[in-house]
């Protein structure tokens, strides 16, 4: 449902229970009311983010897919904030795919901007991965140290560490190849 359509409903259920209030009809406005929000609600939050987001936390890539192929236009479907964390999920279930390919969407995703430092910090530290599977030692660093600096809360330190510890790896792998 189009966004402006969203908007008048709520409007439409707020005012039509205002005046259930006046003429007296107290449990049918507050009924009324809570559709009226519940509706203005799913303006701010999407309803196919949102079980996207629950089917990718339970592991369930096909059913988070599905949900997000809803979206057919994210442009008039989403608002503006929403469009990072968009781009962000298609990221995530396209790189267990084909990662290479979920680099453009990460990378639009931090271009759109996207207003959690965790949600920042996730899509560096994914576009440090797919750095270091292309050999990119450099381009990795860079990556997981705006990741770093970007997990505040420090949810994501141990993805970090486990990532460090690679490129230490991949520096070993490399030094017996020229051996």
């Amino acid at each position: 449902m189009p966004n402006i359509i969203r908007l008048i409903a709520g409007f439409a259920l707020l005012g039509g229970a205002v005046a259930l209030f006046i003429f007296g009809f107290w449990p049918w406005g507050i009924v009324a009311v809570l559709l009226g929000i519940i509706v203005l609600v799913t303006y701010f939050f999407n309803e196919n983010m949102l079980l996207a987001q629950w089917f990718l936390r339970k592991d369930n890539m096909p059913k988070a897919k599905m949900f997000l192929d809803r979206i057919t236009n994210y442009e008039t479907q989403l608002i503006k904030v929403q469009h990072g964390y968009y781009n962000l999920l298609i990221g995530l279930i396209e790189s267990r795919t084909a990662p290479m390919q979920s680099e453009k969407y990460f990378k639009k995703s931090l271009a759109l901007g996207m207003q959690m430092d965790h949600n920042i910090a996730l899509a560096k530290l994914s576009l440090a991965g797919i750095a270091m599977a292309k050999r990119n030692k450099r381009e990795a660093t860079m990556y997981l140290a705006e990741a770093k600096k970007a997990d505040k809360n420090k949810l994501l330190a141990d993805q970090i560490k486990q990532m460090k510890d690679q490129m230490g790896m991949m520096d070993k792998q490399q030094q017996v190849r020229y051996r």
